[in-house]
């Protein structure tokens, strides 16, 4: 078997984290070690130093953000990632179709069947960032920096669709996209990025997305007040939110989002700053257990 560096947050709250620190001090020993985590950016730096330790595969144990920071220490260095899912949403693992129950996703992790999929980059200036699944510039982003963690422990999901009905209220400049070419491709209140098909969860919001065609999906939402978001929220669950008024859709490879106020960005669910911010994507450059 493979040698694991599996990183997780002992210190992590709630049941469901407590079960996970039991079942991985079952797993500890030879070929599989356990990397936990003190503070925030750690699962970044430690997933920099599994690789340079000689590990082949780094397992992320957690949610969305936790899956993130461990990308941005990988990168494109050629380690495999694996992924136990145990936070809110979980929208990675369910593109991946990797099961939340801890022993199934062990087992396939144990199995080492792998997929190359591409791996989204965010540039703020010289700073680079990572993400594999989505990203956020405007409301939704705005939302993610709204919703606490206490918020997300006692009501999940719903956590951000309160925080989105509170960054309804925040007036913010519209979001444009500029191509390539330094043409405005389009602008909105919410532009969401898609690297997969599903975002806050089960949504195919990016029905077009595909992880290893080398492009990123672009949903842009031109207007977002109390009616418009609950319109575009039932076109998203019946499936026809890319053909209705006020929605464009298209892919590129790269683009940049910016506005004329500070206007929040998200990517994986985590808060990550402001625009400007150049999206591209570098294809089939991460290995995933699936």
């Amino acid at each position: 078997m493979a040698k694991l560096f599996v990183i997780f947050n002992p210190a992590a709250r709630g049941e469901k984290s407590q079960r996970l620190r039991h079942f991985l001090e079952g797993k500890a020993g030879a070929g599989v070690t356990l990397a936990p985590t003190q503070q925030p950016g750690d699962a970044t730096r430690l997933a920099a130093q599994g690789v340079a330790g000689g590990y082949d595969v780094i397992v992320a144990a957690g949610g969305d953000g936790t899956i993130n920071e461990v990308v941005n220490g990988l990168g494109a260095r050629g380690a495999t990632l694996g992924v136990l899912p145990l936070g809110t949403a979980n929208v990675f693992a369910r593109e991946l179709r990797i099961p939340t129950a801890l022993p199934r996703a062990w087992s396939l992790i144990e199995r080492g069947t792998t997929r190359a999929v591409d791996l989204a980059c965010a540039r703020f200036g010289e700073q680079e960032r990572w993400f594999v699944q989505l990203a956020g510039v405007g409301l939704d982003a705005q939302a993610v920096r709204m919703a606490s963690w206490e918020l997300k422990k006692r009501v999940g999901p719903l956590s951000y669709v309160w925080a989105g009905l509170q960054a309804l209220r925040h007036r913010a400049s519209p979001v444009e996209v500029i191509g390539a070419n330094g043409a405005v491709l389009a602008a909105g209140a919410a532009v969401l990025i898609g690297n997969g098909r599903l975002y806050g969860g089960p949504f195919r919001l990016f029905p077009k997305a595909r992880l290893d065609d080398g492009l990123l999906d672009v949903c842009v939402f031109e207007k977002v007040g109390h009616f418009n978001a609950l319109r575009h929220m039932l076109g998203v669950l019946c499936g026809i939110h890319t053909h209705w008024w006020g929605v464009q859709y298209f892919q590129a490879a790269s683009f940049t989002c910016r506005a004329a106020s500070p206007t929040a960005v998200q990517l994986d669910g985590e808060d990550a700053g402001d625009v400007p911010v150049l999206f591209r994507v570098s294809a089939r450059a991460l290995r995933v257990i699936v």
